[in-house]
């Protein structure tokens, strides 16, 4: 690890390199799992006819992680 004189941590190339791809997969793996919530509740709101006019943009716009809490 390498070490600043202030103590904090500063990633060499390599590991800098490893964090960027984690958080592709990470943004990667958050995508598909949106995806798959927007599907599902299109799929929930199929059997309600008054519901059909509702698109893919509204859907994820009411699940958009922006207006959803973040579990963590």
């Amino acid at each position: 690890m390498a070490h600043d004189h202030d103590g904090s941590y500063q990633p060499n190339a390599k590991a800098r390199k490893q964090q960027e791809k984690d958080q592709r997969r990470m943004e990667f793996r958050r995508a598909i799992e949106s995806y798959c919530d927007q599907r599902q509740l299109l799929r929930e709101i199929a059997d309600y006819p008054d519901l059909q006019a509702v698109t893919v943009w509204q859907v994820s716009a009411a699940i958009s992680p922006r207006n959803a809490p973040q579990a963590r």
